[in-house]
């Protein structure tokens, strides 16, 4: 029972936020990053975990709905080592993290876009690996891009290890936050927001979240969070702009909390879903959609304009059926859909709490759904990938296999799909 609790945390419970997202997404919005240096990321790139809105969803009106390993495919990549990151794909390059867990080096890739030829592979981290849950890698956090550098996390030697890296694969800045228990590895992802790269550390020994500045690596605020002794927690941080001002929304550690991303100061903090936690949130313009986890199971929808503890004023439904452990839920024309990690896919009306649907994909499930238009994919352990609509029923469009497992989310950008494999990347599309 605890190792399939925690068998999937590692991953992508992550999200990362990309300077140039728009305010005014109709569901909630990602706020804009005021460094125009840094706005080269666009609609035909996928720049961080959970894509350029923060919410799942991709800016490309169509993907491809069908493939196999002989079939639309574009390119296939052989990667070396062993991660559960997804990649991002910023311009004419996809960055992917690795781990060679014989030699303990954690990597950085840069892949051709067109043609999946290596450009650069990058030694960031030599040594040090941490205890980890065997389901995990030593390569879970989907790194960032802001257009002009990547952002990478990874945890080693005792500590939250941060680094910078320009195009052509040059350490710009490496940082390292100390004294990090580690149970079952790491997972969150770092969030860009303006000038910050903000990481979560929920840790066995002292968690915190904190900001550090994109050009130096040096932390402008550090935050505290409630530590249990007893487990971390894996969930991606995400800034939304919800209530109408952007918020901090995290995941975990029995409390779900949101905090100003300019000074990391609480807002307000809900208890629950969970103690441990690995999804990254949804949220609307008004609410946020909060999942977990272990040992408690729960997901909650929370009124987001509160200030202080809103445990008893602003929870506006929850449930204990549906809930999602490791995959993130997908919020969609008033409609929260979510794929919990045994494969039951539900959907939920979003204002009420209601059940809309419910049916069985097949399999266990680490990666998370991802909305195109009104299709919804979501790749299973297997490898295998399924595509349905986003509607008032269960309806599956396709099925599609390559023959490997898979523990990433897919990324979809450019009318293109990028999936990552156990031992490959695939760009998938109209070969």
């Amino acid at each position: 029972m605890i190792q399939r609790a925690f068998g999937a945390l590692y991953l992508l419970a992550s999200a990362c936020g990309a300077p140039g997202g728009p305010l005014g997404h109709p569901e909630g919005g990602v706020e804009q990053a005021k460094d125009s240096s840094r706005t080269a990321v666009t609609d035909a790139d996928w720049p961080c975990w959970r894509g350029p809105d923060l919410d799942g969803k991709s800016r490309s009106p169509t993907a491809p709905t069908r493939w196999s390993r002989t079939e639309n495919i574009v390119w296939k990549a052989n990667i070396a080592g062993r991660g559960h990151s997804s990649p991002i794909v910023c311009g004419d390059r996809v960055f992917l993290t690795t781990a060679d867990e014989q030699t303990q080096k954690q990597i950085l890739l840069a892949i051709d876009r067109k043609t999946g030829a290596e450009l650069w592979s990058k030694v960031l981290y030599d040594g040090g690996f941490m205890e980890k849950n065997d389901k995990n890698s030593h390569a879970s956090a989907t790194p960032a891009c802001d257009g002009k550098l990547v952002y990478s996390v990874f945890l080693n030697h005792g500590a939250l290890q941060v680094s910078a890296i320009d195009f052509q694969g040059k350490i710009l800045w490496q940082s390292a936050l100390d004294n990090f228990g580690s149970e079952h590895g790491y997972a969150s992802s770092p969030l860009l927001y303006k000038s910050f790269v903000i990481v979560l550390g929920d840790n066995t020994k002292q968690s915190f979240v904190a900001a550090l500045n994109v050009d130096n690596g040096k932390v402008v605020w550090r935050t505290d969070r409630k530590t249990t002794g007893r487990h971390g927690s894996y969930t991606s941080p995400v800034v939304a702009t919800v209530a109408g001002k952007p918020q901090l929304l995290v995941l975990g550690m029995a409390s779900t909390s949101s905090y100003d991303p300019a000074t990391g100061k609480l807002i307000w903090t809900c208890t629950g879903p969970a103690e441990v936690t690995a999804c990254t949130p949804a949220f609307s313009e008004q609410l946020v959609f909060s999942s977990g986890g272990y040992p408690e199971k729960e997901l909650l929808a929370i009124r987001a304009d509160g200030s202080g503890d809103v445990t008893q004023s602003h929870v506006v439904w929850r449930t204990g059926k549906g809930v999602t452990y490791v995959p993130s839920p997908v919020l969609h024309s008033g409609s929260l859909y979510v794929v919990t990690d045994d494969g039951i896919a539900t959907c939920f009306d979003a204002a009420k709490g209601t059940q809309t649907w419910q049916g069985r994909l097949e399999g266990n499930f680490s990666g998370s759904p991802v909305l195109v238009g009104d299709l919804i994919y979501a790749t299973n352990e297997a490898g295998k990938t399924f595509v349905f609509k986003a509607g008032p029923k269960l309806e599956i469009v396709a099925r599609n296999e390559l023959g490997e497992g898979s523990f990433a989310t897919p990324v979809i950008c450019g009318g293109q799909l990028f999936l990552r494999t156990e031992r490959s990347l695939y760009c998938i599309g109209k070969s």
